[in-house]
């Protein structure tokens, strides 16, 4: 095969698993951006709904680690259409639910589809791509979060009714099923099928691993402190209609992408990636602070949050990338993703909780400190990451076998 049809089929795949991405994270979207029309049809208070959209984050604090050893054993490509198929009948199902407790086990196997889904994706992107390929590769991966939530966002208000907003998901994810099918060539079996709670104490054991997941747990609590209140803050502080403010909000996540795309172009030209991480975790500290104690005017404001959310979209990018580093076996990349995804989910959690209890007792200045403690911890945690990727770095070149690794030469990866 040709360098050149090799490059374009391998950027047609790499296009398949991101669709496969922001489709999982529509699904994950759609229920904050659907509330008033579910507390109209079927009459929920806001802590029924604050558990339709909550219930991700806990299924994937519980089970990252467990959904990336199911998709080492069972192999990526069947994950991924596992949980591709498992979303798309649950969203089916969530649509015809009668009452609260039929939509919330919908929403339930949804959640598990969608963290099979973000842990097999990454695993194929591993598989099939070596160098600053990879780099490339996970750089866009790390842009399914805000580009499915912001589809959510913008999407949602274009149906008359919630139903056909789930319908039209679950068909989304049939149709990235088949692509999938058609597209992504099976991966050779790793043979953990009977190792699974070993291989996930491997994991846990590898300080490199513990330490990202501890980054995104970081970044998750800076970024959820801000945008779980950032529709509020906007109307009081630009004095908007809660539309305006949707979409202001739906923005600033969007730029997120745009550092995600970053990271990847610096990483391919020998950027460290305890420096992005470090540079990353400064500036949301700092504009964080900024955005919470009020001490600019409104447009200013609003663009120290776009500031915010575009350059900390450098750290789920370089995490995203080096999980193959932090794993000890490449078989193992999967089971290293779910940790970070568990570490992902807690921030998720911790940081609407911190943020909301503080600024109910007193004020939005109070959050303020919260997101630059959370940035200062992570920045410190970067500093550890270099001499734990260089712990890591022989098992891991040992899950390439030599003539492989003698034809690619050094990996630019490892820095």
């Amino acid at each position: 095969m040709s360098a050149e049809i090799r490059q374009s089929r391998m950027g047609l795949i790499v296009w398949i698993i991101l669709t496969c991405g922001i489709v999982a994270a529509l699904h994950l979207g759609k229920a904050a951006i659907a509330i008033p029309l579910l507390q109209a049809d079927l009459g929920l208070d806001l802590a029924q709904a604050g558990w339709l959209t909550g219930i991700f984050a806990v299924i994937g604090l519980l089970g990252g680690a467990p959904a990336g050893a199911l998709a080492a054993a069972a192999g990526d490509r069947r994950a991924l259409l596992l949980g591709l198929g498992t979303t798309a009948v649950a969203g089916a199902a969530g649509a015809i639910a009668p009452s609260f407790a039929a939509l919330l086990t919908s929403r339930l196997l949804e959640g598990l589809g969608f963290l099979l889904i973000i842990v097999a994706g990454p695993a194929i992107l591993e598989r099939l791509t070596t160098g600053p390929e990879r780099d490339k590769a996970f750089s866009l991966w790390s842009c399914f979060m805000p580009c499915g939530v912001a589809l959510a966002m913008v999407g949602g208000p274009l149906f008359q009714s919630w139903q056909w907003f789930w319908w039209s998901s679950s068909g989304l994810a049939v149709i990235a099923a088949v692509a999938v099918t058609c597209c992504i060539p099976h991966g050779v079996s790793s043979g953990l099928q009977r190792q699974l709670l070993g291989n996930i104490r491997r994991v846990l054991y590898s300080r490199s691993t513990v330490l990202l997941a501890v980054v995104f747990a970081l970044y998750s609590l800076m970024f959820f402190a801000l945008f779980s209140f950032l529709p509020v803050l906007l109307m009081e502080r630009m004095d908007i209609s809660y539309r305006g403010a949707g979409l202001l909000s739906a923005l600033a996540s969007a730029v997120n992408a745009s550092g995600n795309l970053a990271a990847g172009y610096l990483l391919v030209r020998g950027a460290g990636r305890g420096a992005l991480i470090l540079f990353a975790s400064g500036v949301m500290g700092a504009a964080g602070l900024g955005i919470f104690l009020g001490l600019f005017e409104p447009l200013t404001t609003f663009l120290l949050c776009l500031f915010f959310s575009a350059v900390g979209g450098l750290i789920p990018a370089t995490l995203l990338a080096s999980a193959s580093l932090a794993a000890r076996e490449t078989p193992l990349v999967p089971i290293a993703v779910g940790l970070m995804m568990q570490g992902s989910n807690l921030g998720q959690l911790l940081g609407p909780v911190l943020v909301g209890g503080v600024t109910a007792a007193f004020g939005w200045s109070a959050a303020g400190p919260v997101v630059l403690v959370a940035a200062m911890a992570a920045g410190v945690t970067a500093l550890f990451l270099p001499a734990a990727f260089q712990r890591s770095e022989p098992t891991v070149r040992t899950a390439m076998s030599l003539p492989e690794a003698a034809m690619h030469g050094p990996d630019p990866k490892e820095r």
